[in-house]
């Protein structure tokens, strides 16, 4: 299988290009940094340096990979940062500066994709959305949007690419240790002492970083990618791990003011 995959140089993006690889597949890891090509088996990981929030860069790449390998059967979406921050303590620019990489580096990519996977009529499309999409997290507003905009962003895209004989699903971490903690920016308001949110905001991120020090391998994660792509269809929503089914299941069922006040609590 020839996979294109972005965010590939570390977490779960770097995982999961070598379990695939490991598998056997061919898997073209875009990222800023670059990176070292492998081998693996009758796998590999070709590394290519490309932005999400730059098409011109991922056009290039997508040019690449189809004069290389001739077709592109699979895209995983992995590429986001995250951003900390009340609302009230987030400016314009740092709004855009989540949604760029989040949401529209998803849109970006999938564009470069598209004619490609219609040309061959096949293809799978898989992004990472993240259980926040489903448990809205308190000062992480808009990290929360953006996965959520992404969440029904591909269920639209699966219904209209059907024709095409190509899936579409996204697959719904939650905590996970990789460097996304230590790699999390802070909007500027937010660091000010004159922020009414400081104390709050930095309570709750904490318990928010603890968890994710504590969460899953970003190898069990990777695992559940790779099922997306071979399973006989993909799955619309994939939620890793019993904990977090349960989690999104009662977000479902248990009323809706209860259920935010359960979510405060565990932040506060």
């Amino acid at each position: 299988m020839i996979i294109l995959l972005t965010g590939g140089s570390a977490g779960i993006g770097k995982a999961t290009a070598e379990l695939l690889m490991e598998r056997g597949n061919t898997v073209y890891a875009l990222s800023r940094r670059g990176g070292e090509d492998r081998r693996g088996g009758t796998g590999s990981i070709i590394n290519i340096t490309a932005d999400v929030t730059k098409p011109e860069t991922l056009q290039k790449a997508v040019d690449e990979v189809i004069a290389k390998s001739g077709r592109i059967d699979a895209l995983v979406c992995n590429a986001g940062n995250g951003i900390a921050g009340s609302v009230e303590d987030t400016s314009l620019d740092e709004v855009r500066y989540q949604m760029e990489t989040n949401f529209f580096g998803v849109v970006n990519t999938v564009k470069a994709v598209l004619p490609q996977m219609r040309a061959q009529k096949s293809g799978r499309i898989v992004a990472m959305s993240s259980v926040a999409a489903i448990v809205p997290i308190p000062f992480q507003a808009f990290y929360s949007a953006s996965k959520s905009a992404i969440l029904l962003y591909m269920q639209a895209l699966g219904m209209e690419l059907a024709p095409w004989n190509i899936e579409c699903g996204c697959v719904l971490p939650g905590d996970t240790k990789t460097d996304f903690t230590s790699s999390r920016k802070y909007t500027a308001a937010s660091q000010a002492k004159t922020s009414a949110y400081k104390a709050l905001m930095d309570k709750s991120v904490g318990k928010m970083e603890a968890d994710e020090r504590n969460g899953v391998e970003p190898c069990v994660i990777a695992r559940a990618i790779a099922s997306q792509l071979t399973r006989r269809h993909v799955k619309p929503i994939l939620i890793p791990g019993a904990q977090y089914k349960f989690i999104c299941f009662m977000m479902k069922i248990v009323p809706q003011r209860l259920r935010l006040a359960i979510v405060r609590m565990i932040y506060s």
